[in-house]
């Protein structure tokens, strides 16, 4: 239904009443539209629902049974409350401008139109139609009001799934195709593509991947012998192309990665050829994972695994890592570089950075997680603005390795795990580290192996390694555990079927990480949230130890009645048997199991410390000391009399306003009224003329205004001093 008005948006948002469906999802149908239009903007539909029912609002709008679709942010901005002195009932606390995803670009033949061959011709090469890109220009704007928080006004630029020539671009209605008899080819979305591809990827057998491929195409189909006939051969073609796939572009790994970066640019986000001056730069990010980051990350943490590779392959791999939904590491970007320098991780990382806030404006995150000292910091706070935080899991797991392969009486691994926990501890215990170092070496001089090892890798840096523990906030165990399980994930599926020769080429790295590995995680996370493969979900689920551990009882770990550095945890699926964990409570507790032997952090290390957790004299996790340290710096008082005391007056002051205007702009009723008390601030020099005046335009469309209807700037006529000294002469 349909109501057609002209005039002001902000007369306009006040007559529309707030529409709130009844049903689950909801889409553009089961709304009343209004008709908006001015001389300057063109006609658009709109209508205001709840904010928190948007959400369902974009997916009853993915499930419109003519074109079937999904909808992604395009671009997104984001302001604060009481950020602004004057506004009109049409402003933004956040908007957001979602369009198809068969759109905006068309990647067809002939340009934005993509044409229709209504003929035989006498060749063998029948093409499909290209599945991806378009040129769909059906897209909405969402903008969380500034007035009304709880309310969204919905602007539909575009409702019709058609091109620029106004015709039906993709789904079931679309007629025009190239090839013969492409009105009969089954129409196959971007994600039946990717989930049939991640299930040959996973190496399932033809039926059952051909069997979710019709689930997934009668949908959008329905059941037809004709339909059943060419997506079965679609899944036979699909499968040899993947198994007849190669990462050889060219003989040159060089020549092979520049025309496989000219072939996928959509998922490449940096890349630099090496040179005599500069190193060699590939970074890798599909345009899921770009999805992903906005997510996933946006208000949360990045973490990343930063020298995976670094002896077996050519160049070392650099991953940046999401916590999802269930604080599961999700691989967002890959970089491939030797280099760690500031100038060259500042390039890539800006790059990065830019690319995610071209999507979304607004997006930043609050923490970022490293794992090795010798990273640069400085890049980290000045592109993310963000406090970077450290974890312990890879020195953690370079111990424990070393002192299995090189110790063999487990009593005597033990106490030596023990003993290197004990210099990481001293940091909080105030104690020298030299003195703890001293006698765990002059205590196993036996121990030829290990301590040669030791003196030799760990040794020259270990003074690095601790002042960085002391100097960040530390991560917590369930952050390292699910970064350690994307590590171990990650090795098994490079090095499991990899030859020598295989790993010496950047070309054979980015196409399996661009083919199985992004594959097998696009497919864990569609069957964690569609719950379509019990089996893959039940796996991903309990991918890392942190999960694991949570399926323990409480009442299956027990504590030794007179050792008290002992912890028994009886095994779930034999009960005769019973992992002894020693050192309970800390980060270095040392676990008999074979998950555990391999230097991997196992689920009963991390049940043993949540047990202990409840109890009173168990000591602190080494995060929990960090952040406990980190307010009690807080709380230290400054000299009197002293500058440092003028700052920290300053400060506190400072976040006292803050808290203030946030209190009362939150529990105010008459938001204006607070806003008209706050003090003006200026954006510019030239903008103090007519910054802060109201606009004759309405605030419907964030962008640039024409210039024939831009308004003349307001400048303060000078004087023109000298014409006036000439007159009084």
């Amino acid at each position: 239904m349909m109501v057609e008005y002209l005039m002001e948006m902000k007369d306009l948002i006040n007559e529309m009443p707030v529409q709130d469906p009844p049903n689950e999802l909801f889409c553009a149908v089961d709304l009343m539209w209004t008709k908006f239009g001015t001389s300057v903007h063109h006609v658009h539909d709109v209508a205001l629902i709840p904010y928190d029912r948007v959400e369902s609002f974009i997916s009853g709008e993915c499930s419109n049974a003519e074109c079937p679709t999904r909808f992604h942010i395009e671009r997104g901005r984001k302001r604060k409350r009481g950020s602004l002195k004057e506004y009109k009932s049409d402003e933004y606390l956040q908007y957001r401008l979602y369009w198809c995803s068969f759109g905006p670009e068309n990647y067809g033949e002939g340009g934005t139109i993509l044409p229709s061959r209504r003929y035989r011709l006498n060749t063998r090469n029948r093409a499909a139609r290209p599945q991806s890109m378009r040129g769909c220009t059906c897209h909405f704007a969402i903008k969380r009001l500034y007035v009304r928080p709880s309310v969204a006004l919905v602007i539909y630029y575009e409702r019709r799934h058609v091109n620029k020539s106004g015709f039906v671009c993709h789904g079931p209605l679309d007629k025009d195709a190239i090839g013969p008899q492409a009105k009969r080819i089954p129409y196959i979305c971007s994600e039946i593509q990717q989930q049939t591809m991640s299930l040959i990827y996973l190496g399932l057998p033809e039926e059952n991947v051909l069997q979710t491929h019709m689930e997934g195409v009668q949908r959008y189909c329905g059941s037809d012998a004709r339909v059943s006939s060419l997506a079965s051969q679609y899944v036979q073609k699909l499968g040899m192309i993947i198994k007849r796939s190669t990462h050889e572009l060219d003989l040159d790994d060089q020549a092979s990665i520049r025309m496989w970066v000219e072939k996928n640019k959509k998922s490449m986000f940096f890349y630099q050829d090496s040179s005599d001056t500069d190193p060699f730069i590939l970074g890798i990010q599909t345009e899921w994972q770009l999805h992903q980051t906005i997510r996933f990350s946006h208000h949360s943490l990045l973490a990343c695994d930063s020298s995976f590779g670094i002896r077996k392959l050519k160049y070392p791999l650099y991953t940046l890592l999401a916590f999802d939904s269930r604080q599961h590491a999700l691989p967002i970007a890959w970089v491939i570089t030797r280099s760690i320098t500031k100038q060259d991780v500042s390039k890539w990382m800006k790059a990065l950075a830019d690319r995610v806030r071209t999507v979304d404006s607004c997006w930043r995150i609050i923490g970022f997680i490293i794992d090795d000292p010798a990273l640069e910091l400085q890049p980290i706070r000045d592109i993310f603005s963000c406090p970077v935080l450290f974890s312990i899991w890879r020195i953690r797991r370079s111990w424990f390795r070393n002192v299995v392969r090189k110790c063999s009486n487990i009593e005597v691994q033990r106490e030596i795990f023990k003993r290197l926990g004990k210099i990481i501890y001293s940091i909080w215990q105030g104690m020298d580290y030299m003195i703890v170092l001293e006698e765990l070496l002059q205590d196993f001089v036996d121990q030829t192996g290990f301590i040669m090892y030791f003196t030799s890798c760990w040794l020259p840096k270990i003074e690095m390694w601790l002042s960085t523990l002391e100097n960040l906030p530390l991560a917590s165990q369930e952050s390292a555990g699910a970064i350690e399980g994307y590590h171990i994930k990650l090795k098994l599926r490079i090095y499991e079927d990899a030859q020598l020769d295989s790993l010496e080429r950047v070309d054979w790295l980015v196409h399996k990480l661009t083919t199985e590995i992004h594959s097998s995680y696009w497919l864990d996370l569609y069957a964690d949230e569609s719950g379509t493969y019990p089996t893959i979900k039940e796996d991903y689920i309990s991918s890392t130890s942190w999960h694991r551990a949570l399926q323990i009882p409480d009442d299956a770990v027990k504590f030794h009645d007179k050792d008290h550095n002992i912890a028994l945890v009886e095994s779930q699926k034999d009960r005769n048997q019973t992992n002894i964990v020693s050192n309970p409570g800390s980060e270095f507790a040392f676990c008999d199991c074979s998950w555990s032997m391999k230097g991997n952090l196992c689920k009963h290390v991390i049940k043993v410390n949540m047990v202990l957790e409840d109890k009173e004299d168990s000591p602190p996790s080494l995060s929990y000391r960090a952040f406990e340290r980190l307010l009690l710096d807080l709380w230290r008082k400054p000299m009197d009399d002293s500058i440092e005391l003028d700052q920290s007056m300053a400060w506190a002051t400072q976040m006292k306003e803050k808290i203030q205007r946030l209190v009362e702009i939150t529990t105010s009723n008459d938001i204006a009224a607070v806003t008209s008390k706050l003090p003006l601030q200026w954006l510019g020099r030239k903008g103090r003329t007519f910054v802060g005046k109201p606009s004759n335009t309405p605030a419907l469309l964030p962008c640039s205004i024409s210039k024939n209807n831009t308004h003349k700037k307001n400048f303060t006529k000078k004087k023109n001093r000298k014409r006036k000294m000439l007159r009084n002469l």
